[in-house]
């Protein structure tokens, strides 16, 4: 990279990460997010990838650096990854991976980002996304594909990696809620995403965050259920629920809402169909 192409990285990420100065919640400002809570079934998310991708003219690049090494060893030409997307008929598509940020930073690694039209992170652990593309070339060509109204999409750390928090970000253990690496690629501000929520009994777990962090938004998803997001909303979609903690008591039955005072710890399921304005922190009838 030459001097100005850095100082130019330097301060788009300086602006997409300044949490303080705006505590909002919001969402891309065009294009997609497809943000699943783990163990998806690729009957349903594959397809709605696709067709939010552009259909049959898809161009997409899948990302698997979640996984292990003995994970991708076992795959080491993706051939595996690559046939489970060509079974729904994706015709282009690009597998990116490396360890090395430097490499992340080349215009050479990049490219295959610059037209495509759909990005797909496999799950794994978090903090290995975060190690190879956080404040990359890479991370801003993502960006640039939501700019150009593509799609980006991830499972379970796939699903993590776009909130500005990282939650479950530790090299130790995934049951560390705040740990050594506690910055997303903040696809979304000032939230963190919890995945395999009720298969793994999680559900209390964001209060950890989100009684220290007191101006981020917690999103927990479910495994095979995800959320549909644009602009500052966001649609559930999916077999089981999403949870929601803004510090409010919401139940349809009711159809009230209830601001909570700091020492209680509830939240609130949404189910597929469900609407939610991220920035106004409310349900959308």
């Amino acid at each position: 990279m030459n001097k100005l192409s850095t100082i130019i990285l330097s301060v788009f990420f300086l602006l997409i990460f300044d949490f303080n100065l705006d505590a909002q919640t919001t969402g891309p400002e065009s294009g997609t997010l497809l943000i699943i809570g783990g163990h998806a079934q690729d009957s349903f998310f594959l397809p709605l990838f696709k067709e939010l991708a552009g259909g049959d003219q898809a161009e997409i690049v899948i990302i698997p650096t979640a996984r292990d090494d003995e994970s991708i060893s076992q795959d080491t030409n993706f051939e595996q990854l690559i046939n489970r997307f060509e079974k729904y008929n994706f015709k282009k598509i690009t597998v990116l991976h490396t360890r090395s940020t430097i490499e992340a930073n080349t215009p050479e690694f990049v490219n295959p980002l610059k037209t495509a039209t759909g990005v797909w992170f496999q799950g794994g652990r978090q903090w290995r996304l975060a190690d190879s593309y956080l404040n990359t070339l890479t991370h801003l060509e993502i960006f640039a594909v939501l700019h150009r109204k593509g799609v980006v999409a991830g499972t379970s750390a796939g699903a993590t990696i776009q909130g500005s928090y990282l939650a479950r970000g530790d090299t130790k253990a995934n049951t560390i809620m705040m740990g050594d690496h506690e910055e997303g690629l903040s696809l979304i501000k000032n939230i963190a995403i919890d995945q395999h929520l009720l298969a793994r009994n999680r559900h209390f777990d964001m209060f950890e965050i989100i009684n220290f962090r007191k101006e981020l938004l917690g999103i927990g998803l479910d495994e095979n259920t995800g959320i549909l997001v644009r602009g500052n909303s966001f649609e559930v979609i999916g077999e089981h629920y999403v949870a929601v903690y803004d510090r409010k008591r919401w139940s349809e039955e009711r159809d009230t809402i209830i601001n909570l005072k700091n020492n209680q710890k509830e939240f609130y399921f949404l189910k597929s169909g469900d609407r939610y304005d991220m920035l106004n922190r409310k349900i959308l009838k």
